[in-house]
């Protein structure tokens, strides 16, 4: 990704040896900040980072989609059709990959190469379908999660774009380029890892789904474990606790990238309560879409089906503009669709209540 990119150390030259040198005993001595095991910060963290307003929210449309199982294999066969093209554009681009949503679904499912683009980014895109497919495979199994999951899963998206590394984890020392923290020395990578998998095993039964699958997201970026491919195989891992928890897949949009980075950059600083509620309301985003696949056509008040905010301002006493700016700012629930926020009527009548709008 371009904001995320890494300088591998046998790249630098004799003067950056020196001054990486002088970094490097700078963050060994302050290992607590930067290389001590993540898994001590995320001890201290507590159940409640997470809104409480927004989890009911979550709680309350998986309580709703879980009463439409068993799905219609045609609406289970279009919603995966849906997520798999979205979820790998928009993933995919969060890296700088330049292919468009069009070009992806060309690309992925017919087969068609694109004039202009690279090789590699034909092959980002139909490595992480593969991706995507592994994970449905690995749920079908029941399997466990383990370390062997999460190096096949960088295996697959990195195939074909560098063997050497795919599926392996980096050998040498890394920086984020734009980003406060700074990844662990390599030869500590395989012992946060365990520590990272005694991590969630001590705490998949203490976080509600929404938590863990953030939070899973966010310790495997800080350690940053391969060269390259971390935010994707992340972002994957992330999906994976949700799929196996009957959730659907979270999309992290490209037009949320800056708030994206923004927020993981907050959670370096141990502020983690504004990247958990992003991915929650990407989690809420997909649950919205599912309901409103699933739901009766018939039903016109159906208290889950979207409106625009120019529909929701004739409910209200406030115009487009700020209703735009509560969406924006957490304050009235509402979910992004390209560009455009969408809400609903019940949570108009929520933030009316609460307002006395």
């Amino acid at each position: 990704m371009l904001a995320w990119c890494t300088w591998p150390l046998t790249s630098l030259t004799v003067n950056h040896f020196r001054v990486f040198i002088v970094w490097q005993r700078f963050s060994f001595a302050r290992s607590s900040l930067t290389e001590k095991p993540t898994s001590d910060k995320m001890n201290i963290m507590k159940s409640d980072i997470l809104d409480a307003g927004l989890l009911k929210s979550i709680e309350g449309k998986k309580h709703e989609l879980d009463k439409f199982r068993p799905f219609s294999p045609e609406i289970v066969r279009k919603l995966d059709e849906q997520f798999t093209l979205e979820w790998t554009y928009n993933s995919n681009a969060l890296e700088g990959n330049t292919l468009s949503l069009q070009e992806t679904e060309l690309v992925i499912n017919r087969g068609i190469t694109i004039g202009n683009k690279t090789l590699k980014e034909h092959f980002e895109a139909i490595n992480h379908k593969d991706g995507i497919q592994f994970l449905y495979d690995f749920v079908k199994k029941r399997k466990g999660l383990g370390l062997n999951t999460i190096l096949e899963l960088h295996k697959i998206i990195y195939k074909n774009i560098s063997n050497i590394d795919a599926g392996h984890y980096r050998r040498s020392n890394v920086r984020i380029v734009g980003a406060i923290h700074i990844p662990p020395s390599a030869f500590k990578i395989q012992g946060l890892m365990n520590e990272f998998m005694e991590w969630y095993y001590n705490n998949k039964a203490k976080l509600s789904i929404v938590e863990l699958a953030a939070l899973i997201h966010y310790k495997l970026v800080h350690i940053h474990p391969f060269v390259d491919g971390n935010g994707r195989t992340a972002r994957l891992l992330m999906n994976l606790i949700l799929i196996q928890n009957a959730y659907p897949p979270a999309v992290i949009l490209n037009i949320d990238r800056k708030k994206y980075y923004r927020v993981l950059k907050e959670a370096d600083r141990e502020h983690y309560n504004n990247f958990v509620n992003f991915i929650g309301r990407s989690i809420e985003r997909s649950l919205l879409i599912y309901l409103n696949a699933l739901k009766s056509k018939g039903d016109a008040e159906d208290k889950y089906g979207y409106i625009s905010l120019k529909d929701a301002a004739k409910l209200c006493n406030y115009g487009m503009e700020y209703l735009s700016y509560l969406a924006r700012t957490g304050k009235l629930k509402a979910v992004k669709f390209q560009r455009n926020w969408m809400t609903t009527r019940e949570a108009i009548m929520d933030y009316s209540a609460m307002n006395t709008l």
